[in-house]
């Protein structure tokens, strides 16, 4: 059998010689999901979409890794044609934080950036905290009829407010992110280890309305990247604050993915509660929750790492062997990537947030992966 190193490098030459084909033809256009192989620039419809700022990520990796210019400008590229977003302003949301982590601040912490870099990552971290709720104690997702909606993957996000808070040493940042991660552990956490996707508040009152099925099959099902957003989240914003009961929810929520996840040979199904048909899976839920535990594994003891490190080599060997596309010619990498249960068109596709944990995991197992989130 191939030893774990000798196999990683293998996948990683084949991950990076397609990453430069694809950087190569689509220049500044930002991916997305491929149509017939090749990337349309999602840009042109919606530059403030949400998964925008991954490929920058994936970039940004590449560019520590190999140190080729051609990554580097194309990431300055994709960071200044985001202007627009924050010239826009109100079609950016609670996902601000994937769009300048991965661009802005990666560029900051790689190269030193530029005052328009810091420029533009502090209006994101100000456009996120204008979305708490001070009374009730949640940053609001979207902007939905009168209700307070309130969605898990804004986990993801805090990190760019405790960037904020180090960067300007101004502690109400981290409040504000503290405060949201503790109103999620209070509403949409569950006492086995899953999680809602999201949830409704009165905005008046704080009281729960309801729990919606979200991107998942129903309500009180267990939509499988929200798991991902969940355990990674946790897992953050442990590693930004050092309080425990971050790290035990991360823990309590890997525990979980993970019993699930190796049921179906450590690709996790679109929904964990789902009927049995269709089978439908999303590897991207496994290469975010992939990272997660990885990142899980460098917080705990000696005795505890190879229940996650170990769990985290399965996912990407699986995502690598089963569902990977190296064919240069072609955008994209992981396939079976799903946007939502019920979104038919985006089922079993291949999604560069997909990618980007991918390559953020791959990465990380070979020791040479940056930190890119805050």
């Amino acid at each position: 059998m191939m030893e774990l190193s000798t196999w990683l490098e293998d996948i990683y030459t084949k991950t990076e010689k397609k990453i430069e084909a694809t950087c190569k033809r689509v220049g500044n256009k930002i991916p997305y999901i491929p149509t017939d192989g090749k990337y349309t620039d999602k840009g042109d419809d919606n530059v403030s979409w949400w998964t925008n700022g991954f490929w920058g990520g994936i970039l940004w990796q590449l560019y520590n890794t190999t140190g080729k210019d051609l990554y580097r400008q194309t990431a300055n590229n994709l960071e200044a044609r985001f202007d627009v977003a924050l010239d826009e302003f109100s079609r950016l949301h609670h996902d601000v934080g994937f769009l300048y982590l991965h661009t802005a601040i990666a560029n900051i912490n790689l190269t030193g950036g530029s005052e328009k870099s810091k420029s533009r990552a502090l209006h994101a971290a100000n456009i996120l905290s204008g979305r708490y709720n001070p009374n009730h104690k949640y940053i609001l997702a979207w902007d939905y009829e009168s209700k307070g909606w309130m969605i898990i993957d804004t986990m993801m996000n805090l990190p760019l407010l405790y960037w904020a808070a180090e960067e300007l040493g101004r502690p109400f940042y981290k409040s504000i992110a503290n405060n949201h991660a503790d109103t999620v552990m209070e509403f949409l956490l569950r006492p086995d280890g899953s999680s809602n996707h999201l949830v409704v508040l009165d905005q008046h009152t704080g009281v729960l309305v309801e729990t919606p099925g979200g991107q998942g099959y129903e309500s009180g099902s267990s939509w499988s990247r929200g798991q991902a957003w969940t355990l990674y989240g946790f897992a953050l914003t442990y590693i930004h604050t050092k309080e425990q009961k971050y790290l035990d929810a991360a823990k309590r929520m890997a525990h979980y993915f993970i019993a699930n996840v190796v049921k179906t040979g450590y690709v996790p199904l679109c929904d964990f509660r789902a009927p049995a048909e269709p089978v439908l899976y999303d590897t991207t839920a496994g290469g975010c929750a992939a990272c997660g535990l990885l990142a899980i594994a460098d917080l705990v003891g000696e005795h505890e790492k190879a229940l996650y490190k170990d769990a985290a080599v399965e996912m990407i060997k699986a995502l690598a062997e089963k569902h990977a596309d190296f064919d240069p010619e072609t955008d994209g990498i992981i396939s079976h990537g799903t946007t939502a249960y019920h979104d038919l068109p985006g089922r079993h596709v291949p999604i560069i947030y997909g990618d980007y944990f991918f390559v953020e995991g791959l990465l990380r197992l070979m020791g040479k992966d940056v930190f890119l989130w805050g």
